[in-house]
């Protein structure tokens, strides 16, 4: 499992991405008996209110599991499992029905009308386009993802080991060159205070 960490940034990473950008395509179409004669189209993130800022959290679990210790590889996976599976259900939901409800911040918008009974009333017709259905994939990955974290963060190597300072060197005793003076300051002294 050496790609383990790879995969499981990678895998959330991609699906926090492609729901990000889910959220901005067309992912209904509706027909108000308004007189318009053209549908009104309803983006992602109107449809499903959580789902920018789950997509953008889903990528901040990405991009900090690939640097976070053992402790915090737990709880990111988790982190990421929870959203995955939050907005599959929402996504779910919409796709085996949605509902003027779905849409009614945008038709409120478009037309000034508020309220669930005007609005379903104004509905004539709901047609969902392939955003909803292809995004599911999105959050699969972001759930997939976690659970891999989830499994293997226990045998990933640690992040940053190459840039942590050793404790166990001595400080330097003799006279000081500009060498030791740097030596020095990496262990956190100050190679103005030694005699």
């Amino acid at each position: 499992m050496k790609r383990a960490r790879f995969l499981s940034v990678l895998s959330i990473l991609a699906g926090g991405l492609f729901g990000l950008i889910a959220s901005t395509q067309t992912w209904l179409d509706v027909t108000i008996n308004d007189g318009a004669a053209e549908a009104l189209h309803v983006a992602g993130a109107d449809a499903i209110a959580l789902m920018a800022p789950l997509s953008l959290a889903a990528i901040a679990a990405a991009i900090t599991l690939s640097i976070a210790g053992l402790a915090f590889r737990y709880v990111l996976g988790t982190l990421s499992v929870v959203i995955g599976v939050a907005l599959l259900v929402l996504n779910v939901r919409l796709i085996t029905g949605a509902s003027a409800h779905d849409v009614a911040a945008a038709v409120t918008e478009a037309t000034g009308i508020a309220g669930d009974s005007a609005i379903a009333e104004m509905v004539t017709a709901l047609t969902q386009t392939p955003w909803v259905s292809v995004t599911v994939i999105a959050w699969l990955l972001v759930i997939g993802g976690g659970l891999l974290a989830l499994v293997t963060a226990r045998s990933w190597a640690s992040a940053g080991k190459k840039y942590r300072v050793s404790t166990n060197a001595a400080a330097h005793t003799g006279p000081l060159d500009k060498i030791d003076s740097w030596d020095d300051l990496s262990r956190g002294e100050d190679p103005t205070q030694s005699a």
